[in-house]
């Protein structure tokens, strides 16, 4: 540059501005804020002023700008038995899962693919950015795979945790023997999958987390290999953990020791774990999971529906465990909307006890930075900051449903509604536009989505007439 030569001003690629209130998780809620993007990171944070100059500017006025949200637990796969046999949650875990595995056992790439794809879809219309899938049901190889490009066909993060159960009905477990593999089996494609699909880098769209289902399905030989296997690859752990008092029951009666103690004895205990549901712990498996700094993945409506039980998120964070949010599977929450997700964690905590009230800040809190935490995203995710991925969600507040909420805009995002997001960008890419997924394959996929899932329930279903959502145009 000459001497006396001005520099010119950056063009960036996106510009979000004019925002009702932007909300940047490090603190500030700025009204009229803006964001400017480049090479898909936050370059810029601001209001008023002179805007900068970009490719793209979108008007955010009347909208609340916040980070996009992060799902810590889902099942793909179980939006192709979606709210299939709710009544017998009445009956016992048991009653219900059991003829769910059946229909499972027929999973195969391309019902992966199928159930991945048309949920991370759903995900986007709810405002998640990043999604966890915790894939427990392997009759077939490579469905981590099949999940993976469809991730990669939509533009969503996705860790994908590799779940797996070594413990069938004829080993003294109660997973039937079609959905069981051999430990060498697992252990092997965990080391293939990390080794293939898992990213390092700052902004990384594909991670593996290594995942047995839970304490009861999985061999302690399992659990403790996972956990070294973990550790030597520098990934993260998963599991389900007393998600109802089924578990715990079954685990003190079989094995003599709560679920928690089984996976305290076997390399579990560490900021590595984060683990789903939790909503059946004492209080000293409260300080310990605190102590160790181990995630939980707070799954309000599928405990409410299944088992109405509520996880005692607020004792566990004040006692230091990270807090996220997971939608859990369509067979038991029926929805994948974090929005949704996280005004029941604001809604019905005081209902466990009034020490576990939780706020609409501390709902986006568990959606964004605990969630971050919880997949060991802390540097890149749940922020609007400058150098983190830009990843973002703009939400509608100038509605109906708003009209007369003056007083607090973030407050009401979580009060107010229905709503779904106006705008979802991902890595700096638009992925919803006013509203509409920008997926031009949708419909094409949800009839697709929608036959499989008829084929799969037709043989417990005969006597009912199967219902037409997507008629051919």
């Amino acid at each position: 540059m000459e001497l006396g030569e001005e520099q010119a001003s950056p063009v960036y690629d996106l510009l979000i501005h004019s925002a009702g209130l932007l909300v940047t998780m490090d603190g500030e809620e700025i009204p009229g804020g803006f964001v400017a993007i480049r090479d898909g990171f936050i370059e810029l944070i601001g209001s008023g002023g002179d805007l900068p100059d970009a490719l793209e500017k979108m008007d955010a006025s009347g909208c609340v700008v916040t980070p996009g949200l992060i799902n810590t637990h889902q099942h793909f796969l179980q939006n192709l038995t979606r709210n299939f046999h709710p009544e017998a949650c009445s009956q016992g875990r048991l009653a219900w899962i059991l003829p769910l595995q059946k229909i499972w056992s027929r999973l195969d790439p391309e019902a992966a693919y199928l159930s991945a794809w048309v949920a991370m879809a759903e995900h986007l219309l709810g405002g998640c950015t990043t999604t966890a899938d915790h894939l427990n049901n392997h009759p077939v190889p490579y469905l981590i795979d099949a999940e993976v490009k469809a991730a990669q066909e939509i533009g969503i993060r996705l860790h994908a945790a590799r779940g797996a159960m070594d413990l069938g009905e004829d080993q003294g477990g109660t997973t039937p023997r079609a959905l069981i593999q051999e430990r060498d089996t697992i252990l092997a494609d965990f080391e293939r999958l990390v080794a293939r699909h898992h990213q390092r880098e700052a902004g990384s769209f594909i991670q593996i987390a290594l995942a047995p289902c839970n304490t009861y399905a999985a061999s302690l030989e399992l659990l403790q290999e996972t956990a070294e296997l973990a550790e030597k690859l520098d990934v993260r752990l998963h599991t389900h953990l007393s998600e109802s008092e089924f578990e715990n029951t079954y685990a003190v009666e079989k094995y003599g020791v709560r679920p928690l103690e089984r996976l305290e004895a076997h390399g579990w205990g560490s900021e590595r774990t984060w683990l789903a549901h939790c909503t059946c712990l004492n209080e000293r498996e409260v300080a310990y999971m605190g102590q160790r700094q181990i995630g939980v993945a707070h799954c309000p409506s599928a405990n409410l529906l299944s088992f109405r039980r509520i996880a005692p998120i607020k004792r566990l964070e004040v006692a230091g465990a990270p807090i996220g949010i997971g939608t859990d599977g369509g067979a038991s929450a029926g929805h994948t909307s974090l929005w949704m997700e996280a005004r029941t964690a604001m809604q019905v905590g005081h209902l466990r006890s009034e020490d576990c009230r939780v706020t609409a800040r501390d709902a986006l809190s568990y959606a964004t930075v605990g969630g971050a935490r919880c997949l060991g995203r802390s540097l890149d995710l749940g922020r609007l900051r400058v150098g983190f991925a830009a990843d973002l969600v703009v939400w509608p507040t100038d509605t109906i449903h708003f009209s007369g909420s003056h007083y607090d805009l973030l407050e009401a995002l979580f009060r107010n509604g229905p709503t779904s997001a106006r705008h979802t960008i991902v890595g700096g890419k638009v992925l919803v536009r006013a509203g509409e997924l920008q997926l031009p394959e949708l419909e094409a996929k949800l009839k697709e989505h929608h036959q499989l899932a008829w084929d799969w329930q037709q043989s417990l279903l005969e006597e009912r007439k199967r219902p037409v959502f997507f008629r051919d145009r």
